[in-house]
């Protein structure tokens, strides 16, 4: 291999997932990579476990601001994008994700009313129904495409409930949060512009209907929780709710939803972990974290200079784009033990599939791993026999490892 082989903006290279072969030799040989952009000036590529967590937790020197350019994109993106109300980096809202200290403090003390352990632990009995249910109606189908029926729903429900949005809605979430997050690099999602436009105006308009009926009517949620927080006398402003809707709608959907499933075909893949598990349910903690750990469904997060820094040698210039690259990070050979083999076992297992620390830290990971634990829990019990019935619809994309579809057998 050589470096000029390595085009990461190559949606395709990741449509039989991650490009780890890439990943591997970058981390061994140009762990701090300049890539050329065609139309822009290019950003630095880092790979490395350690180089990973530290630019992750330097929020000073290495920026999330979206007037900086924000997290995710890794070309230029024109000012004058059409349907993405992010493209205007100046002036688009701002989402936590997209926040430095201490407006992100700020925000983050905030949201953080609705996320007390108390408020995520009174969910696990009613995650653990809606699993049950989930589960016992794939399994009287028999051939399920396992996305769509298990991996989808558990989280569309979850958060439906969380949110307090009707049942009957989640789906209309689920189709926004796709056109959202695949944008035009995935041909299934691929919408116009003007229906890219319509998705973020169609979300922000829920979360509004929403937040003036929990004004009306107040319910222990939430979104009441949310409207009513208050932190040294701060509040979050009507636009403030809106983002942070859109938000956990999307990255507790996608995220969750692609953990999911790419644990579902690591277990078709390795069918000895599976039974592993059947046989040994108590190693279902250990299960979720290697999950988590394989699937690294957010594969990178961009990062923007601040400062001029010297790293391994290479000349990070104030304003220069930095990609960190999650996927990689949990492949790293220095910090996991034989890191592409798929254990339930393993452990110690300080995956960084929820950042690895810092300020943005997923407010979400208690969330996520309930979600992952309860489900491959009730899984073997209920449906100890699996069987894929053909290989994984990747989604299209450099940013998320999405799987679109996954057919499978499920029995008892």
């Amino acid at each position: 291999m050589q470096l000029r082989d390595i085009d990461l903006l190559n949606r395709d290279a990741f449509l039989d997932g991650p490009p780890h072969e890439w990943f591997t030799w970058l981390r061994e040989n140009e762990p701090v990579f300049r890539h050329p952009e065609p139309d822009g000036p290019g950003f630095w590529v880092v790979t490395r476990y350690d180089d990973v967590v530290a630019i992750n937790r330097n929020a000073k020197a290495y920026s999330s601001d979206q007037r900086r350019g924000g997290v995710v994109g890794l070309e230029q993106v024109p000012p004058n994008a059409k349907g993405n109300p992010f493209a205007d980096t100046e002036n688009a809202p701002a989402l936590m994700l997209t926040m430095d200290p201490p407006e992100h403090t700020r925000y983050r003390k905030l949201v953080n009313k609705g996320f007390t352990p108390r408020m995520i632990n009174a969910l696990e009995a009613q995650i653990r129904a809606t699993t049950q249910r989930i589960i016992d109606e794939a399994v009287a189908k028999g051939d399920v495409d396992f996305v769509i029926d298990v991996a989808a729903e558990l989280p569309l429900q979850v958060i439906a409930d969380l949110l307090g949005v009707p049942q009957e809605d989640r789906h209309q979430l689920f189709h926004w949060s796709n056109q959202m997050i695949a944008g035009g690099d995935d041909p299934e999602y691929q919408v116009a512009d003007d229906e890219l436009g319509g998705a973020y105006i169609g979300m922000f308009g829920f979360a509004h209907q929403l937040a003036e009926q929990r004004r009306a009517n107040p319910q222990d949620d939430i979104v009441t929780t949310l409207i009513n927080a208050e932190v040294d006398g701060d509040r979050l402003s009507e636009l403030d709710f809106n983002m942070f809707f859109l938000l956990l709608a999307v990255a507790g959907n996608e995220t969750t939803r692609n953990a999911l499933s790419h644990g579902m075909n690591a277990f078709l893949e390795h069918p000895d972990e599976y039974r592993a598990l059947v046989d040994h349910p108590e190693l279902v903690g250990n299960a979720t974290e290697e999950v988590l750990r394989w699937a690294s469904p957010v594969m990178y997060f961009r990062r923007n200079a601040t400062e001029d820094i010297d790293l391994h040698g290479q000349q990070i210039h104030e304003g220069d784009k930095v990609s960190i690259w999650y996927a990689s990070a949990n492949r790293d050979d220095a910090h996991f033990d034989d890191p592409f083999r798929f254990d339930i076992r393993r452990t110690p297992n300080e995956h960084i599939a929820f950042g690895g620390g810092g300020p943005h830290f997923c407010l979400g990971a208690s969330l996520a791993r309930m979600e992952i634990h309860v489900l491959f829990e009730e899984l073997v019990q209920r449906a100890p026999k699996v069987e894929g019935l053909d290989k994984p619809d990747r989604l299209r994309s450099n940013f998320i490892a999405g799987i679109k579809h996954l057919p499978v057998r499920l029995a008892r």
